[in-house]
């Protein structure tokens, strides 16, 4: 299929009531090594990637579509109350995040064997059926630059609140992320979550 580059972690997807919809990666494996990054898009359609190295806005930049990209630090980290908040820091973007309950579907989810729901060809198969289920999210399809992409979820929690601000400008509350993100061909669900998942890039 070409050459492959496999990320493994979780992304987070929220909408808010100041219209920013914001979906941050936080990446435990990738061939870059861990790191986090984010992609922005304001209510006027502006979007954002907020990449913590060169080499990784490079390839973000060049698989996705942007109108700005900062190189800068960024982190994420667990929140006070363990394994149920994400605290999100740059110069451009703070955020915490408060994660609630597994999700109906990340129960199903969590049912399939981690190899076959992380696969490109399971991606493949759940494509038609996440388009119905879930308005603007797809498993699979061609990014830029000839590359092709296989989102494998393994798990679904809910996000229950969010706080923070984009260049010092508050976000507002929780609110769905619609309309659809617009960075390539699948914007994360309607419903502000945190997926975990295997993304697979192939490269022609």
């Amino acid at each position: 299929m070409g050459a492959r580059q496999r990320f493994r972690g979780r992304i987070a997807g929220v909408g808010s009531t100041s219209g920013v919809r914001v979906v941050v990666g936080w990446w435990h494996e990738s061939p870059f090594g861990p790191f986090a990054d984010a992609m922005v898009e304001r209510p006027d359609g502006h979007r954002l990637l907020l990449a913590p190295s060169a080499e990784v806005a490079d390839l973000v930049s060049t698989t996705y579509v942007f109108d700005e990209v900062r190189v800068e630090p960024f982190e994420v980290s667990v929140g006070a109350a363990a394994g149920s908040s994400w605290v999100v820091s740059s110069p451009s973007l703070t955020l915490e995040l408060e994660v609630g309950a597994r999700m109906p579907l990340g129960h199903l989810l969590r049912l399939l064997p981690g190899a076959l729901a992380a696969s490109p060809a399971f991606a493949t198969v759940a494509d038609p059926v996440a388009r119905v289920a879930m308005r603007g999210v797809r498993t699979r399809g061609m990014a830029r630059a000839g590359r092709r992409e296989f989102y494998g979820a393994t798990d679904l929690r809910a996000v229950t609140s969010v706080t923070g601000s984009l260049d010092g400008i508050p976000l507002g509350s929780l609110a769905p992320v619609d309309p659809p993100c617009r960075f390539g061909f699948s914007s994360t669900p309607r419903t502000p979550s945190v997926t975990d998942v295997v993304t697979t890039i192939v490269s022609t």
